[in-house]
């Protein structure tokens, strides 16, 4: 992704991000600016491994999250949308804060394709607030503003089966997907984002 990629991607956030009308949004977003979400990668080698890539899978999973939610209003045949704008975006744009300052540049020898090896710049996992992954992105948004039952809810459990306490054996995932459609919803669009749109549109 080249800058001129990234900064069209940001300018999508905050296009985005407009549709966020509670008091403290505006304190957040300048917040996300400062710690870098803007210029962080989305993992160290799985997805999005490059400076803009947690601001161009966040913009994926909010228009996968927005034509989830309006083909569920749909089947469901419902005449106003279960969900506002507000909540769909605040679900969406806010799920991976917790990957704001995950990730820092290292030097690491990598092996080339002719059998040398060279020293090159990767990505390298750092968790300074280690609250789990879910988890911190929500105390981290609501350091500047609130969230309803039901984001947090959404949020918390966006990791789906890959979440550590799934993995240890906790059924309250399968609680907050059976009581809420959002916070399926966003695992959903998440995963569609991740393995769909990314490999699709995947950057040199």
């Amino acid at each position: 992704m080249n800058e001129e990629q990234r900064m069209a991607e940001v300018e999508k956030f905050k296009n985005y991000f407009s549709y966020i009308s509670r008091p403290g949004a505006d304190k957040l977003l300048a917040w996300l600016e400062e710690a870098g979400f803007f210029t962080a990668p989305a993992s160290t080698k799985y997805h999005g491994a490059y400076a803009g890539g947690l601001v161009e899978h966040t913009n994926y999973v909010y228009r996968r999250l927005v034509q989830l939610a309006d083909a569920e209003d749909k089947r469901q045949g419902r005449t106003y949308t279960e969900y506002t704008v507000d909540t769909i975006a605040v679900a969406a744009l806010l799920h991976d804060v917790c990957k704001v300052d995950a990730y820092k540049v290292e030097k690491k020898n990598q092996k080339q394709k002719d059998g040398s090896w060279k020293e090159v710049e990767v990505y390298g996992y750092t968790n300074s607030l280690p609250l789990g992954h879910g988890e911190k992105s929500i105390i981290q948004i609501m350091r500047y503003m609130q969230l309803t039952e039901e984001e947090m809810l959404a949020i918390r459990w966006h990791m789906g089966a890959f979440d550590s306490a799934v993995k240890g054996g906790s059924y309250d995932m399968n609680n907050a997907f059976a009581g809420s459609r959002l916070a399926a919803m966003l695992h959903i669009a998440d995963m569609m984002a991740t393995h769909l749109d990314e490999r699709t549109n995947a950057h040199e």
